[in-house]
């Protein structure tokens, strides 16, 4: 059993938003392999299934991405999947929009979302595939960051999005 998780905040006033990436492409595995994200547990929506003849349950965390880890680490216990079969799909502000990366392990990078992961399993060693959104144009600071980060994807924005996720669907 693997556990793919889209990262992101719940509700409708982020679901088109830069951070909710992750989710995005937990939608977009889920129509594609037949998973219906339907089930309530472990502080997520969950559906499970099967990707590339591997059974999986993908989950979108209902905790706010600082808090995702929480979510997490309770489906890793109840599934008993150890940090090794846990790929977390995420927005990065260091790719250029249209750019992933899939990478074992690492630092957080700054990322909450991640950060919170990393405390709550107690470790680093998952998998992450990062979906880039850029960085906000105008300065760089916290505020401007968070605006860009929580900002509604321009309508280029969600076209190349959109573009990228055979790619995220091969790469799982």
């Amino acid at each position: 059993m693997n556990l793919i998780i889209g990262l992101g905040n719940p509700g409708r006033g982020y679901a088109k938003t830069r951070h909710n990436a992750g989710f995005m492409a937990a939608d977009y595995l889920a129509a594609k392999h037949s998973i219906k994200i339907s089930t309530r547990e472990c502080l997520s929506h969950t559906g499970s299934g099967i990707i590339a003849d591997t059974p999986v349950t993908l989950a979108k965390p209902g905790t706010y991405m600082n808090l995702s880890g929480e979510a997490i680490s309770r489906l890793a216990r109840k599934y008993r999947v150890k940090p090794q079969s846990i790929t977390v799909i995420h927005d990065d502000l260091d790719l250029k929009p249209g750019q992933i990366r899939l990478r074992q392990g690492g630092s957080s990078a700054g990322h909450k979302g991640i950060e919170s992961m990393i405390h709550c399993l107690g470790t680093r060693d998952f998998v992450r595939l990062k979906i880039g959104i850029g960085r906000p144009e105008k300065g760089s600071s916290e505020d401007d960051i968070v605006d860009y980060v929580l900002g509604e994807l321009m309508p280029d924005e969600a076209k190349l999005m959109q573009a990228i996720m055979p790619r995220i669907n091969e790469a799982v």
